[in-house]
């Protein structure tokens, strides 16, 4: 663990990497790389469009360059940060966008912080479910986590019961797959985490899909697996018209 001031980072995400918001704001944190814009590419995404195009990138600043996965500040044509996010150096998408610069003023413990990010918004999602009723007595089956919907582009997560079924599509994903299933090992009622990566559109992402055929496994004991069959397909089903929402 990494000391920066009274912030803390684990060290997997880089040497050091735990910033307040000011400090993202004045300049380039080492080892940190900076994903310029093109002139007038900017208000769209400080409008909320989550997923910056490669399009739209004018030029990378930082060596070494960075790596899938990696997390980058994303910055106007002037080179002022206006958020920070995910990087792809072979998706169309070049960066995910995961936190603006006003939301990091306002909650700067989640600053390029990938770890604390998933903490607070898988935790948000399941207030929000709560304030819904979900789960209750009347079902057990719902959606926790919707993708951009709950501000985690990629990442699906549908409840079952005690089981948390989990649709990967990003290649952050598989990257910080320990932290998003600790993150849900956490949650009240969730005993089982089934991963289930969606191979061809990671494979668009980028991903080498070859190591997940040999690797995918999942905590399901086999008889749950079994129970669960009717029951997946039949809400299935029923997701076709309600779009599990």
């Amino acid at each position: 663990m990494v000391m920066l001031g009274v912030l803390q980072l684990p060290c997997r995400l880089h040497h050091s990497l735990f910033y307040s918001s000011s400090q993202i704001a004045s300049s380039r944190p080492q080892g940190v790389a900076k994903v310029v814009l093109k002139k007038g590419k900017t208000q769209l995404f400080k409008d909320g469009s989550p997923m910056v195009y490669s399009g739209a990138v004018d030029r990378i600043i930082g060596k070494p360059p960075p790596q899938t996965g990696d997390v980058v500040i994303v910055a106007d044509g002037t080179e002022n940060p206006i958020g920070w996010g995910l990087y792809n150096s072979v998706s169309m998408f070049c960066v995910r966008l995961m936190q603006l610069q006003h939301e990091s003023t306002r909650d700067p413990s989640c600053a390029l912080n990938i770890e604390k990010l998933l903490q607070t918004r898988i935790a948000e999602a399941v207030q929000l479910r709560k304030s819904l009723a979900l789960p209750s007595a009347n079902t057990n089956a719902y959606r926790l986590v919707n993708s951009e919907g709950d501000r985690l582009s990629g990442l699906i997560v549908d409840v079952f019961g005690d089981i948390a079924v989990v649709a990967s599509s990003a290649a952050w994903l598989e990257k910080y797959r320990i932290e998003v299933e600790s993150c849900l090992r956490s949650i009240d009622g969730i005993n089982h985490i089934n991963w289930r990566p969606s191979l061809d559109v990671l494979k668009e992402d980028g991903f080498d899909i070859s190591s997940l055929k040999q690797t995918q496994s999942s905590t399901l004991p086999q008889r749950s697996m079994v129970r669960c069959v009717v029951p997946l397909i039949r809400l299935w089903k029923m997701g076709s018209h309600t779009q599990f929402r």
